[in-house]
């Protein structure tokens, strides 16, 4: 159970922070929510404690994995399916299971792929959402400014296009 004050991750909506821990009576149930204000906006989402590993809450990561996260960028994509209603659910499932390292490599896979040929509509909406959760949970995990780390992927994703 996560305490007060956390910083945790929300699959598909990103960082937070963990206000409050409060019992609610819902359809005749009395359950423990965690109360938490998402960094991107000033939504508040409310998630069952008993159900929080089951949708995929988790904390902020560690530096280690931001270290990770970063040298796959810098990696050249892999071959990519063609058909693009293929490649949206293949980077849809990895977006969902709410990993950096996968958020990650959804970013790369995206940005190389519009080097090749321009993304659908539904792919850029995709991209953007990967890239604002993988810059949002490296500033919160590193304490650095958001700018800075849009600098460290900018980065890390044109050296990745050198290896190709």
């Amino acid at each position: 159970m996560y305490k007060v004050g956390t910083k945790v991750v929300y699959p598909l909506h990103g960082v937070g922070v963990i206000n409050s821990i409060e019992d609610k009576d819902v359809l005749g149930k009395r359950r423990s929510y965690y109360v938490i204000k998402l960094a991107i906006s000033d939504m508040t989402v409310m998630i069952p404690v008993d159900k929080s590993e089951e949708l995929g809450l988790r904390l902020v990561v560690a530096n280690d994995d931001v270290e990770k996260a970063l040298e796959i960028l810098k990696n050249s994509s892999p071959d990519l399916e063609d058909d693009w209603k293929t490649r949206y659910q293949q980077n849809f499932e990895k977006m969902k299971s709410g990993s950096l390292i996968e958020i990650a490599e959804v970013v790369r896979n995206l940005f190389h792929r519009n080097r090749v040929k321009e993304l659908s509509i539904m792919e850029k909406k995709l991209y953007e959402n990967a890239y604002r959760l993988l810059v949002d949970e490296i500033a919160y995990a590193t304490n650095m400014d958001k700018e800075e780390v849009q600098n460290l992927v900018a980065e890390a994703l044109e050296s990745g296009l050198e290896q190709e």
